[in-house]
């Protein structure tokens, strides 16, 4: 079934310095429902490419298209209305004294009624475990319930579309798993989400579609397994491969595999090995 398209990049070109291009004719499309990993080295124009999508850049060059209507000077404030961005470092996000006026900042700013914007931050909370957290300072709060509080701040803006960037970076593997769940929760909820990631073992298991990008271009655009298994777009891009990938691939040549769907977790990869074992 297609899905309905919400955002398009249509050659996007935008410069820093008017020298070197940050991102050099970027096109792509975002529907509905989807999951998206965007994946490069620093510096590949990941983040600015995201800035254009919440319309806090504007291209120099080419345009976006919000359910088909283009985006102008004028109605790229409207953006945040379908688009939010998660950023790395949580402290460069969250601004307010207690975390129920954190999360309901975003709210206010969109001129809602008091009452759609009290239900909106209860909302956010509860999904995101910080109910009774409301009067506690969210400065003095940990690193992983920082990002938690961000989170709910996006949710709150009830977007169409929420954008990652890093969203892993300096969580322990604990908060790194919880919020993965977070992310799968969000899609099931039929969320469109993209995340930036130098992990590509996360990238590989969570993802339905890979971006890379390299030099401000995108130099592949597909299905992960796709992707990951081109060496010369991993070697443009100085990219490794998935962990998984690898240990799958030597299994295989072994003959210790079952032969069936390229496993993306490490249970999908223990069912088919215990599949091959029943076969001999």
């Amino acid at each position: 079934m297609k899905r309905e398209l919400i955002l398009q990049a249509r050659d996007l070109r935008y410069s820093y310095d008017g020298e070197r291009m940050a991102l050099d004719g970027v096109s792509m499309d975002i529907a509905q429902g989807e999951k998206i990993a965007v994946i490069g080295s620093n510096g590949a124009g990941k983040s600015t490419f995201f800035l254009h999508l919440n319309g806090v850049l504007t291209p120099h060059g080419g345009e976006i298209l919000c359910h088909g209507t283009t985006i102008t000077a004028k109605t790229a404030k409207e953006l945040p209305r379908y688009v939010s961005i998660v950023f790395q470092n949580a402290d460069d996000q969250i601004i307010a004294s207690t975390v129920r006026d954190e999360v309901a900042f975003g709210p206010m700013n969109l001129k809602l009624p008091k009452d759609e914007v009290a239900s909106r931050v209860e909302e956010a909370l509860e999904y995101m475990n910080l109910s009774g957290y409301q009067d506690r300072p969210p400065h003095y709060l940990s690193g992983g319930e920082k990002k938690r509080v961000s989170i709910a701040d996006m949710i709150a803006m009830h977007p169409e579309i929420i954008i990652f960037d890093e969203p892993t970076a300096s969580l322990d593997p604990q908060n790194a798993e919880l919020l993965e769940g977070v992310l799968d929760r969000l899609s099931a909820g039929g969320k469109t989400i993209l995340l930036s990631t130098h992990d590509v073992d996360l990238a590989y298991r969570w993802a339905q579609r890979l971006v890379v990008f390299h030099n401000g271009r995108i130099v592949a655009d597909g299905d992960p397994l796709q992707v990951f298994q081109d060496r010369d777009v991993l070697a443009q891009a100085s990219l490794k491969r998935p962990v998984l990938l690898e240990v799958y691939e030597g299994l295989t040549a072994k003959g210790l595999t079952g032969g069936g769907a390229w496993p993306r977790t490490v249970h999908e990869l223990l069912a088919d090995c215990s599949s091959s074992d029943k076969d001999r």
